[in-house]
């Protein structure tokens, strides 16, 4: 796969989630089921070793096998992908970048040191080094709402000129002050929201989402952004209805039941059914969500969105 310019990283793009035995070890089987799940889709493209990825929990031999099996899949359908390279560790990030480097993805998520509050000086000698590793690929940023440091619209924009190896950011988004603090920040970078606030994102300048609403449903995750570029004012039609019931059903996984953000997305995938054998555990010591809470989403999701889960 060729590396993608910040101008043509778009859309939606759906985490790879991890499927897990109840041994907690990796069903290979399941993710190579998820990946055709995506292609069919017709996603924009896919990313692994996200959150939902549980990238923090992998070895070495894990991190290379999820890989490998996402480049294979994805070169054969001509699908876009990244590959995650975070990890707590920078050294181990790095180390990551440059085996995944032979699999030629179309860009790199990275993640800023995360043990210690990195400088600006320690930030700039981080994304330096792992720009000139990764080049010609580019780097998207992911920075998100639990990073010790939170970058703001200033700070991206100092970055966008310090770094030419990035070509986009992963982002919680903001209010209408933030929107307008990050226009020249658009204008350079390829820049993802939330995927529950997608309409309104794109309608404020933003380019798409690495999509917590594609692991609801990516088929219609995808449609929802074609609805937000052909016809915005059915996009936001579509968002007056997804954001209250991702406000009322999946946000308080978080905030009400304190459970992981990952936790939330496998959930969700759960509950929408577009991958049978897919439960919502996670890998040891961090919870999911019950049966309870699964099936409580499920069906809220069917009140809210019925046409989403329509059979022919």
């Amino acid at each position: 796969m060729r590396p993608l310019s910040s101008s043509e990283i778009r859309g939606n793009w759906a985490t790879l989630l991890l499927p897990l035995n109840a041994d907690d070890s990796i069903d290979y089987g399941l993710l190579g089921a998820e990946l055709d799940h995506f292609i069919a889709a017709r996603v924009n493209g896919v990313y692994s070793n996200g959150s939902a990825g549980e990238f923090y929990t992998q070895t070495e031999d894990e991190f290379d096998r999820v890989n490998q099996l996402l480049a294979e899949k994805c070169e054969r359908a001509g699908m876009p992908f990244q590959v995650g390279a975070a990890h707590m560790s920078p050294q181990l990030s790095r180390e990551r970048l440059r085996r995944a480097k032979a699999l030629r993805p179309s860009a790199f998520q990275v993640v800023l040191p995360d043990w210690f509050v990195p400088s600006w000086p320690e930030i700039i000698a981080f994304l330096e080094t792992m720009a000139a590793e990764a080049a010609p690929i580019p780097l998207i940023v992911y920075n998100p709402p639990h990073a010790k440091r939170r970058l703001n619209p200033e700070e991206w924009l100092r970055l966008a000129d310090a770094v030419p190896g990035i070509a986009g950011v992963k982002v919680p988004g903001g209010d209408d002050a933030w929107y307008a603090a990050m226009q020249p920040v658009f204008a350079r970078w390829s820049v993802f929201i939330p995927g529950h606030m997608l309409a309104s994102g794109i309608a404020r300048g933003a380019h798409g989402a690495y999509s917590n609403v594609a692991c609801l449903h990516p088929a219609r995750a995808q449609q929802w952004y074609e609805l937000c570029v052909r016809q915005p004012e059915v996009g936001m039609e579509w968002e007056r209805r997804i954001l209250p019931f991702w406000q009322a059903n999946v946000a308080p996984l978080i905030t009400v039941h304190g459970l992981a953000n990952m936790a939330a997305d496998k959930a969700a995938a759960v509950a929408g059914g577009w991958l049978p054998g897919m439960n919502q555990r996670l890998r040891w010591p961090y919870r999911g969500a019950s049966d309870a809470m699964v099936a409580q989403l499920a069906a809220a999701a069917r009140a809210a969105l019925p046409e989403w889960f329509a059979t022919t």
